[in-house]
Parts: structure tokens; C-alpha cells; sequence
């Protein structure tokens, strides 16, 4: 949501940094709307204190057999007719300027580079070795360690396309990567941990900026709530309503949940493999901090996320996204993509992303500095830390062996029950 007082102030550089994203100019129409809201408040109120003056004159005169008393009474019962009519267009306008709001995506920090698409995506650096394989590397879904254990036929029975089953020690990798993520959030960088609903009525989706722009790639149940895309829509909305002190920011939290995602706008992009599922895991990160914290909060975030990259030894490159890939809610995103030997290229496994009031303001979070300060809306950030089913492909791809074997981690040795390998059998060992 975007403050109407920075419109109404700085409506040119409002168009322009909209602009910068590739939108068109909505001041002009954000204005009339709020200009209308305005004067329709006045007359309401103007309405509202005649009304009561009247009412006063009734008062008074209740008790006197005057003539000008019914003409009174009529005048009062037209008011009251008029602030209804009056009371329903405001609503009507504020609705309409609220949906409007709520369609415009965030402004964008001044370091995000202008560009169309992600190939005008900044890569900031590298990490990590590329393994040289003295035969060529098979994709995921492909190595024989593991290839009996990613069932996508089954899941196809069972439910569709785009689901999979996990077993034996497939399964037993997923989960611990999973314990890994988490436990490295919560001792090494320090988050607080949460299990969270995935489940969450519309204001939460509302909030958080899924709702209404990407509505189509959401699923919905029949009694109205919403399966959560991310753990970011239960964690931000924890705040609604509510205003913490200054001493209590920044708060830093993070969460292992099921994600579901219809994937409407992806027809025929990765149709194999796990790359792009409408149900996967992902361990998240959300960040509460003052405005003037957030750009080394979002530094911060994206650091806790490599920290596993690197103790899994899987090389990746860090990314600034342009004006033309960045989210609709961030004002600027780093994205981290991990080496997949199978695909020769590198893939998304998290997306960091600084949000600022964007989100607070549609939520109502906010801080006070000091006990007699006036509130001010937060900062908001997320980010994946990490996803845990590409991750998974990331150390079965960058692991495999020529003889179809797959090497664990040893960062995962104790999650693994200490096993180094898993044989080309499937079998643990």
C-alpha cells in the first residue's frame, strides 16, 4: 500500500518511479479519487454539525407549542437522508480508491537497476568450485541413487501433475536439509523459530501483497482461506494491528512450512523434474525493523541464506534483480542461484527481498521510538532460507558419482544418522 499523503505531495516523482517498473502513470487517477474522498468528508461533516445544532434547537424547545418546530423536524429528517446517501458514496469512493492502491506495486530503492527482464539482472558475485565430472552429469530426477525414490507416477494417480513422493532415503534427505535449515537459523543467525498455520484468511494475503495480483496462482478452499504460498504471509501478518517499541526491533523470525502455488502463469516450464511443484517445502526468514535498518537487514538476511549454501558446499552466484524481474511488494530483491550440473545453469533457491512500509501499511504494523512518539510503520523483509526442495537437487546434482552413487554432505552427516553415501541402490550407506 502506498502512502496518499507522498502522492498527493509528489505526485510527478510517484509517476516516475512507477515508471522505472514499467507502469503507467496512475497519480492523476489516485488523485481525483482522493480529492472527491475529501470533499465528500467536508460535506459530510458540514451535514453532521448542522444536524446537531438542530437537534440542540429541538432540545430546547421541546417543551414550547412553536410553529417552526415541525419545519425543524423535516429539515433534520432531509440531513439524516442526505448523510446516509452522503456516508454510502464515501464508502463507495473509498473502496474504489483502496482497490486501486492495492494493485500498484512497490516503489523501488534507488540502487535497483533499470532492465526489462532477468536478463538485465545484475550478478554481484560468485561462490563455490564448479565441480569438473569426468562424465556427464545426469539431472535429479535421473541418478540412480535416487531416481527409484522421486515417484512422480504415483503422485500423478494420486492427485496430478506437479506433486511428488519422497521415500526411503530420498525422503530421509529432504527432511534433513530441512532440520539443517532451520536449526542453522536459529543458532547461527540468531531467528526465532515458528511453526506456523498454512492456512490464512484473505486480509492476510491481502497484507502481505499475494492478493489481488496473484490470485490465479493461489489455491482456495471452499470455506474462504487460502493456502499459504509462503510462510511469509503467516509470519508478516503476526504484527497486524499492533505497535512495538523501539527496543523491541528488529525481530527476525523464521519457519518451515508446506507451500502450495498453482503455478497459473507456467504452463510448459519445467513439466519434469522437481524444480517446479504446486506443493513443496521451504524454510523462511521475516525481518521487523525500523526504515533506517533495512537496507543491512535485507544484507543480514541474504548472508544467513549463503551461510547454508556454503557449509553445503554448493556453488551459487548472487543476483540484484532490475526494475523489470523484481516482486510486486519488494522495493529490492537479491536472488541466490545454485549450480545444477544436471542443467548446465544456474537456478533460483532464494529470493531476499526488502519491502519497506509496503506491507506494514496494508497490515497496520507499527513502532514507536520513544513512549511520546507518534507511530510509524515498520520495515518489512523476507526471504528464503531455503527452498528446500530445489536444494535437495542442488546436493544430488553437484554429488553424484560416476558410478551412480550420490555423496551426503558431511555439513548433514549427523541429520543423515552419519551415513556418507548413498549407494546406486538407493541404499544408505
Amino acid at each position: 500500500m502506498h502512502d496518499i499523503k507522498l502522492i498527493r505531495n509528489n505526485p510527478e516523482i510517484f509517476d516516475k518511479a512507477l515508471k522505472k517498473r514499467g507502469e503507467t502513470s496512475k497519480s492523476i487517477e489516485i488523485l481525483a479519487l482522493d480529492t472527491k474522498r475529501r470533499e465528500t468528508i467536508e460535506k459530510l461533516e458540514h451535514l453532521l454539525t448542522e444536524r446537531k445544532i438542530l437537534s440542540k434547537t429541538v432540545g430546547i424547545s421541546v417543551n414550547n407549542n412553536e410553529p417552526a418546530l415541525k419545519n425543524i423536524r423535516d429539515d433534520i429528517k432531509k440531513m439524516k437522508n442526505e448523510i446516509t446517501s452522503l456516508e454510502s458514496t464515501l464508502r463507495e469512493i473509498e473502496n474504489d480508491l483502496e482497490s486501486l492502491l492495492l494493485t500498484i506495486p512497490n516503489l523501488l530503492s534507488d540502487n535497483v537497476p533499470f532492465g526489462k527482464s532477468e536478463t538485465d539482472n545484475v550478478e554481484i558475485y560468485r561462490w563455490g568450485k564448479i565441480k569438473t565430472f569426468a562424465f556427464q552429469p545426469k539431472e535429479h530426477f535421473e541418478v540412480e541413487a535416487v531416481k527409484k525414490d522421486i515417484n512422480f507416477e504415483s503422485a500423478a494417480k494420486v492427485t496430478g501433475s506437479r506433486f511428488v513422493f519422497l521415500s526411503k532415503s530420498v525422503a530421509l534427505l529432504h527432511r534433513a536439509l530441512t532440520q539443517y535449515m532451520l536449526n542453522t537459523n536459529i543458532i547461527e543467525n540468531e531467528l526465532t523459530e515458528f511453526w506456523a498455520p498454512v492456512l490464512v484468511n484473505e486480509q492476510s494475503m491481502f497484507g502481505t501483497g499475494q492478493l489481488p495480483k496473484f490470485r490465479e496462482d493461489s489455491y482456495q478452499t471452499n470455506e474462504g482461506l487460502w493456502l499459504v504460498p509462503t510462510a511469509e504471509v503467516p509470519l508478516t501478518n503476526i504484527g497486524r494491528n499492533k505497535i512495538y517499541s523501539n527496543e523491541q526491533l528488529p525481530i527476525r523470525m523464521t519457519a518451515a512450512t508446506q507451500c502450495f502455488r498453482s503455478e497459473a502463469g507456467s504452463a510448459g516450464k519445467d513439466t519434469t523434474g522437481m524444480i517446479r511443484q504446486h506443493q513443496f517445502e521451504k524454510v523462511e526468514m521475516v525481518t521487523y525493523c525500523k526504515p533506517e535498518a533495512e537496507n543491512s537487514e535485507l544484507e543480514r538476511m541474504t548472508n544467513c541464506a549463503e551461510k547454508i549454501l556454503k557449509n553445503l558446499l554448493i556453488p551459487y552466484r548472487k543476483i540484484l534483480l532490475c526494475s523489470g524481474d523484481i516482486g510486486f511488494g519488494s522495493k529490492k530483491t537479491y536472488d541466490l542461484e545454485v549450480w545444477l550440473p544436471g542443467q548446465n545453469r544456474y537456478r533460483e533457491i532464494s529470493s531476499c527481498s526488502m519491502c519497506g512500509e509496503f506491507q506494514s501499511r496494508r497490515i497496520n504494523i507499527r513502532y514507536k521510538s520513544d513512549r511520546d512518539s507518534k507511530p510509524q510503520f515498520i520495515s518489512t523483509l523476507n526471504g528464503s532460507g531455503l527452498a528446500v526442495g530445489r536444494c535437495l537437487i542442488a546436493v544430488i546434482e553437484n554429488n553424484q558419482q560416476e558410478d551412480g552413487s550420490v555423496l551426503i554432505p558431511e555439513a548433514l552427516g549427523s541429520y543423515m544418522f552419519n551415513y556418507e553415501k548413498i549407494d546406486n541402490k538407493g541404499n544408505l550407506c
